[in-house]
């Protein structure tokens, strides 16, 4: 099983404002526009001082297209590195598709599990699915795995406690996941569960994910499980998933993904 995996968002946030630009300005708009390098360079960022401590804003924006093409494939990195792609972003899918041999696993932010009644699940937003660009992905990353995020949305405290005290719910929700995965040719899921939960039900969730990740890995599926941080935002206190979650669970999931980027 592997440790904490270290976690790397692909996705680049844009925006776009709509205004009146005057003469002057737009003279300055375009002279900032000849800063921004556009070719590839035949050197890595670490040949051309750009890793430094005191970044500048002017030498990103510079910068931060041309990258050295002839290393973009190359692996610098020895542990396991899980990227992720949002579909509000299309930037996300071009960058998985050119850095992808850098990410052991690309996880593309497409899936809900939703309760609809008694043993009955469904995985909402394969509409999103894109089998062309993971077979462009893995075509030019051999060995990088795909294993998109799964939320589990809109459930209620009823449908928790419904589905944790029942053994038969649990097989059910876990034959409709692994059914997904092979259907629409996944590498397994990561699972974000436990902060819906809240500090509630959690025997009965580490129960659940058990059995989800002994079904996932029967089909040979990996199963990553989003934890939130050990100590609760701007506290010193513990927060809902601590060392000893994290030793129940360590042997049976094949990774965690650490969110701490909103704190």
């Amino acid at each position: 099983m592997w440790p904490l995996l270290h976690v790397l968002w692909l996705a680049l946030v844009c925006g776009s404002v709509h205004t009146t630009l005057s003469k002057s300005d737009a003279k300055k708009a375009a002279s900032k526009m000849l800063l921004e390098k556009t070719q590839f360079s035949d050197k890595p960022v670490q040949d051309r001082g750009l890793v430094v401590t005191d970044i500048k804003a002017e030498d990103v924006v510079l910068e931060h297209r041309s990258y050295c093409s002839s290393r973009a494939r190359e692996r610098n990195f020895a542990g396991e590195v899980l990227g992720y792609v949002t579909p509000w972003n299309s930037h996300g899918y071009d960058v998985a598709k050119v850095f992808g041999s850098k990410f052991t696993q690309i996880s593309p932010v497409w899936l809900q599990l939703k309760r609809r009644g008694r043993e009955m699940f469904e995985i909402t937003g394969l509409h999103d699915v894109d089998q062309g660009w993971m077979r462009a992905v893995k075509k030019h990353a051999k060995g990088v795995r795909i294993v998109p995020r799964l939320l589990f949305e809109d459930w209620t405290y009823d449908d928790f406690r419904n589905v944790l005290d029942s053994e038969d719910e649990i097989e059910e929700l876990s034959k409709t996941v692994a059914q997904v995965a092979k259907n629409q040719h996944f590498d397994g899921f990561v699972v974000e569960v436990w902060s819906q939960l809240l500090s509630q039900k959690h025997v009965g969730l580490i129960h659940m994910l058990t059995h989800l990740a002994e079904a996932l890995h029967q089909a040979r599926l990996l199963v990553i499980l989003v934890i939130p941080p050990a100590v609760t935002p701007g506290t010193d206190q513990l927060g809902m998933f601590t060392h000893k979650e994290f030793e129940q669970l360590a042997p049976i999931l094949d990774g965690f993904s650490l969110m701490t980027y909103d704190y």
